[in-house]
């Protein structure tokens, strides 16, 4: 059985009610609704007796809000305020009597203003009004269900005139004949129509006599073309059959949709295709059960089916659609106010929800045994009139707007029943979305006061329609830069006005203790149970309002807003990350691109203590002086122990912990903002500190590429310390290697500045050496014991420079390292000086790189340079042995190339035998050697000379001989006595050819100066 929900709101509310007593003296079997206009409405009753009844009621604005004050007002008053309503609301107007038997059905047909009633087993036709009298259609008696046809549209439908004349055999007998007789015969009253391709009316019934179901158009004699529909009220109808159908006996109820008729019996459902006559059980009903009932929902185009207490949906087809409806007991009558069904029973009405099953209101109108009941309802218009009847008395409900159903709710803080029905509404197609944004940011206020602050930001979340700036009163007070954004009255009223975060979680909390009170008292609050069960902390509860306002404010900074806003947006975001000292947010906030009012926030964040969220922040909006001055205060603090150093640890690939302390941490955030400032001054103030804490980070502000305008060379080399070696030296180097500078100047001071460095190196090394030198313990604090900045040596460095750039001055170089060790680079620069003795001096005998020397000897390219070499290596001079394995050495690579007479008197008598005997042996070997092989390639070349001599020879003296018959080998033309010229290929062409075509290519276009034709001779064969 269904249970009523408890989420029970009002949807209809009493309109009027009025006793029958006094106009009929019997009870009533029928019910219709119509509406002729928005403030009136027609109610016609059909009795046992055989009377229609008309009634007139009043359903606009005022009938409305009469019914809302008597819905509202205290019991003891209802019963007055009932009886002046009704007779306000309601008035008889006339009455028609049918006969003495009921009134079955009525059918109101308000597009030609007529009323078609079931009495007796006839239909009768009478005007909408009464007014006329009735006319008694002329058609079978033992008609017992008559139901209009529904089409959706068209193309979902067949136009039964189309089909009614090729249909003759699914006809009746006597109508085949009256077909073939001629259409438009009356037989019996009843006309036929002739099979006319023509479009199909909206006054189509099926009609069910016993075993027959009769497919009928009602049609008016003079229904032409130039007539309204209201002009039909005076003209007299009738029935024209399109089709007969064989249909099962007992129908009490009878749907018809579209193409689909779906009768049902105390048996069961069957539906019956009104195009091919064919039939199908649908269902069938247990034996002992409620009468068969079917509702057409006419929004849906669906019909329910009723078996006992359960409603089934189902489409045209017979198909179920959706779930069932489960109601509390089997109706005695059932109607439709979208998108609800109304059900009567016992003096009740219960209202269920299509969608959901649920029984939203329930309402009584009648005492307990009352009788059968009838609901009405509007079939077409707006739908907003609802009439149940009793057997003596018919009231009146009136359905309560959307907007106030959305309210009621809203008070009784049914929070999520008033969102479910604004989306039904919305489904239904009688609300926009924009009401249902504007229903969410109203439930997310009273949320909010309620102190529900995760559920009042979900709602403002899912508000397409709410402004970031309506929460902006919630965080900082009136008057402020923002107020004006703040809309004004766009709600109901149903939450206090907007104030701080503070004063809102005051009040709830106080709201708390009285409700506890008033609990201990015996007295129901609106509190949330859980709250006066938990009391909770006014520290937890700010701290969840601030957390859920951030939320949301952080998600409409991804939308698009208006500049303003969108500045209090992100100002006030980083008031409420204060708050909470959520330090990280605040930084990731003020570092990125936003909108932060800097004039609002600096003093609070300077006197909170949070620097680096300012530095961030002057950052973002261009005050990079006022960030740097921030910066070097955090370094400086940070070194001098008066603030705690923030050591930052990050994880390497290697597995090792890089650690960061805050005052590199604010090196290199200072050098960010240097790296894209074109300002020099402000670049060079800042350097120095920078260079102290990171020369690496200073090298990478002084080479930076994101600076619009590089910085003067000249000054930034003045400006840099002279105790911070390796930033000149990376500097130089940035300005020679990367920015291809040609200046002398700065070619010269960085390869001094290297030659200086590697003295220093040298000396240091050497101190290290010796364990004993009293230099080592001062040795140990200078620069080079810290880390360089260079991956390489610095005589690394010096080396490959000498030897790549030829803009600095050698001499200038060689002054500095004369009295030095550095013999590598001397040689350098003495090889730059064109002194290549000294060079093999220094390569030979200072260094004893024999390979160095002998490649310097081979770049001279003279003999001498060797034999000057193996001289420095048999008399070094100054008391130095003669270095025989290099001479030997000398001598096996080079020999060859010397004057062996000339090595014989250069070599030392005191050279062992044994050590140049094999290489002398060799030299004069070579000797002969090359002499033998000059003679051969000479007397070679003579042959090559006499072959060539004798081929020119053999070519001058070649002969042809041309007679009459002979032709050119291009045109083809006779010779004759003609001047010819012969190609060494043997084609002869006439003169006139070889001018076309030249000296070099012939007629078969070889071209002999590139492809060269080789004739054998004595020494050169193909």
């Amino acid at each position: 059985m269904a249970k009523p929900d408890p989420s029970a709101r009002t949807v209809l509310e009493p309109l009027s009610n009025i006793d029958l007593s006094s106009y009929s003296v019997t009870s009533l079997r029928s019910l219709a609704v119509s509406s002729i206009s928005d403030a009136q409405s027609l109610i016609y009753i059909g009795t046992f007796s055989g009377s229609l009844l008309l009634l007139s009621i009043s359903t606009g604005d005022d009938a409305t809000a009469t019914a809302t004050a008597t819905a509202s007002a205290p019991k003891d008053v209802q019963s007055a305020l009932d009886f002046d309503a009704s007779k306000r609301n309601v008035s008889f107007l006339r009455s028609v009597s049918f006969g003495d038997s009921p009134i079955e059905t009525l059918h109101v047909l308000p597009e030609i203003g007529k009323v078609l009633v079931l009495c007796d087993g006839y239909m009768f036709l009478v005007d909408a009004l009464l007014s006329q009298s009735v006319k008694k259609l002329s058609f079978s008696k033992g008609v017992c269900a008559i139901a209009k046809r529904i089409r959706s549209s068209e193309l979902e439908s067949t136009n039964l005139l189309g089909i009614s004349g090729n249909n003759l055999e699914s006809s009746s007998a006597s109508q085949r004949i009256l077909q073939k007789l001629g259409g438009g015969i009356r037989a019996n009253g009843v006309k036929t129509k002739e099979p006319v391709q023509q479009s199909e009316g909206n006054n189509v019934f099926a009609v069910v006599i016993g075993k027959r179901l009769i497919l009928v158009e009602l049609v008016f004699s003079n229904n032409r073309i130039g007539k309204t529909d209201r002009d039909i009220d005076s003209s007299n109808g009738s029935f024209v059959i399109l089709k007969e159908i064989h249909c099962i006996d007992g129908v009490k109820t009878i749907v018809w949709l579209n193409d689909s008729i779906i009768v049902g019996t105390v048996h069961g459902y069957s539906l019956f295709s009104c195009v091919t006559g064919l039939s199908g059980v649908i269902f069938s009903l247990p034996d002992i059960s409620s009468p068969p009932q079917l509702k057409l929902l006419w929004k849906e185009r669906k019909v329910l089916m009723l078996v006992d207490n359960v409603g089934i949906v189902v489409n045209e087809h017979g198909q179920p659609v959706g779930g069932s409806l489960v109601f509390r007991s089997s109706p005695d009558s059932v109607g439709e106010l979208s998108p609800y069904v109304v059900l009567v029973r016992n003096g009740k009405m219960e209202l269920y929800n299509k969608r959901s099953g649920s029984c939203i209101q329930t309402v009584t109108f009648g005492g307990e045994g009352v009788g059968p009941c009838i609901v009405a309802n509007e079939e077409v218009g707006i739908g907003k009139l609802v009439a149940v009847a009793t057997p003596t008395k018919v009231t009146c409900y009136c359905k309560v707007s959307s907007e106030e159903q959305i309210k009621d709710l809203l008070r009784k803080k049914n929070f999520k029943e008033a969102i479910s029905l604004v989306e039904e509404l919305e489904y239904e197609g009688e609300m926009s979305n924009e009401m249902l944004s504007f229903v969410h940011a109203q439930v997310g206020f009273l949320l909010l006061f309620d102190l529900h602050f995760e559920e009042a930001v979900n709602h403002f979340l899912q508000s397409e329609t709410m402004q970031p700036s309506e929460v902006f009163p919630f965080i900082m007070r009136d008057p402020n830069r923002w107020s004006l954004l703040v809309p004004r009255s766009r709600y109901w009223g149903l939450h206090p006005p907007p104030a701080p975060l503070e004063d809102v979680v005051d009040d709830g909390l106080m709201a708390i203790q009285r409700a506890i009170f008033l609990r201990k008292a015996g007295v129901d609050t609106a509190v949330d149970d859980d709250f006066i069960l938990n009391p909770p902390t006014r520290s937890n509860l700010l701290e969840s309002a601030i957390k859920n306002i951030i939320r949301y404010l952080e998600v409409s900074r991804e939308k698009e807003l208006t500049l303003s806003v969108q500045e209090g947006v992100d100002t006030l975001l980083m008031y409420l990350y204060r708050a909470l000292n959520r330090v990280d947010d605040m930084e990731r906030l003020a570092s990125s691109e936003n909108s932060c009012i800097v004039e609002e926030l600096e003093t609070l964040l300077d006197d909170s203590g949070h620097l680096r969220t300012l530095a961030f922040l002057y950052a973002s909006k261009g005050m990079s002086s006022k960030a740097l001055a921030i910066w070097r205060i955090l370094a400086r603090n940070y070194s001098s122990g008066l603030w705690e150093d923030p050591v930052v640890e990050t994880d390497l690939q290697d597995g090792s912990k890089n650690i960061v302390s805050g005052r590199e941490i604010a090196a290199i955030e200072a050098s960010k903002i240097l790296e894209e400032l074109s300002d020099q001054e402000l670049v060079l103030q800042h350097l120095g500190w920078i260079a102290d804490i990171n020369p690496v980070l200073a090298v990478e502000v002084l080479t930076s590429k994101k600076r619009v305008k590089q910085l003067l060379s000249d000054e930034v080399i003045a400006a840099i310390d002279p105790k911070k070696v390796e930033i000149l030296q990376r500097y130089l180097q940035w300005l020679i290697e990367d920015q291809d500078s040609i200046d002398t100047q700065f070619h010269t001071l960085y390869a001094l500045s290297l030659a200086k460095s590697a003295i220093e190196a040298f000396e240091v090394e050497s101190i290290s050496k010796n364990p004993d030198d009293e230099r080592l313990e001062g040795a140990k604090f200078s620069d080079f014991g810290m880390k360089s900045i260079f991956q390489s040596p610095v005589r690394e460095r010096l080396q490959i420079f000498l030897l790549s750039s030829d803009l600095y001055d050698p001499e200038e170089v060689l002054d500095l390292i004369e009295g030095s060790e550095l013999w590598l680079e001397k040689a350098i620069l003495y090889r730059k000086l064109g002194q290549e003795t000294l060079v093999l001096q220094i390569l030979a005998l200072k260094l004893e790189d024999s390979e160095a020397a002998e490649q310097y000897c081979a770049e001279i390219g003279r003999p001498d340079a060797y034999m000057q070499l193996l001289d420095m290596y048999l008399d070094p001079q100054n008391g130095k042995e003669p270095m025989f394995k290099a001479a030997v050495r000398l001598l096996h690579n080079h020999g060859e190339s010397l004057d062996p007479l000339q090595v014989l008197e250069t070599l030392s008598p005191d050279m062992p035998l044994q050590l140049a005997s094999d290489t002398i042996l060799r030299m004069l070997r070579a000797r002969l050697h090359h002499h033998c092989q000059g003679q051969i390639v000479h007397n070679l070349s003579r042959a090559i000379d006499v072959d060539a001599r004798l081929a020119r020879l053999e070519e001058r003296s070649r002969h042809v001989q041309i007679n009459d018959e002979s032709l050119c080998d291009s045109c083809h033309a006779r010779l004759g006595t003609k001047l010819f010229a012969m190609y060494p290929d043997d084609t002869i062409v006439c003169y006139k050819c070889f001018r076309r075509q030249g000296e070099s290519t012939s007629v078969t276009g070889r071209n002999f100066k590139r492809d060269v034709l080789l004739k054998p001779g004595w020494l050169v064969t193909r």
